[in-house]
C-alpha cells in the first residue's frame, strides 16, 4: 500500500468517524433548562467541535492501525473480502 493510499483511506475513515462520533456528548439547550428565544430546545447548548475532531482523530488512528496491519500483517486486500461474502444465485 502506498503512502497516498494511506492518506486517502485515512481521510475517508476520518470523515465517517466523524459523522459516527458527533452525536456523542452533545448537552441541550434543555437538559441546562437555558434556552435561548429563538432556538429550538434540542438544539446543543455549546460548541463541542474541538472534542469531536479530537477523539475523532483518535479513533481513526486506531482504526487505520487496525486496518494497516490486517492489510500488511495478514496479507488481506480488499480483493479478498468477497470470499468471505456468501454467493447470490
Amino acid at each position: 500500500m502506498t503512502w497516498i493510499s494511506i492518506i486517502a483511506m485515512y481521510f475517508v475513515f476520518w470523515w465517517l468517524t466523524l459523522f459516527a462520533i458527533l452525536p456523542f456528548g452533545v448537552k441541550t439547550q434543555d437538559d441546562d433548562n437555558n434556552v435561548t428565544m429563538g432556538t429550538e430546545a434540542s438544539a446543543p447548548r455549546g460548541p463541542h467541535m474541538l472534542r469531536a475532531v479530537l477523539w475523532t482523530t483518535v479513533v481513526t488512528a486506531v482504526l487505520m492501525g487496525a486496518f494497516y496491519g490486517v492489510t500488511l500483517g495478514l496479507g488481506y486486500s480488499f480483493n479478498d473480502f468477497p470470499l468471505f461474502l456468501p454467493k447470490i444465485d
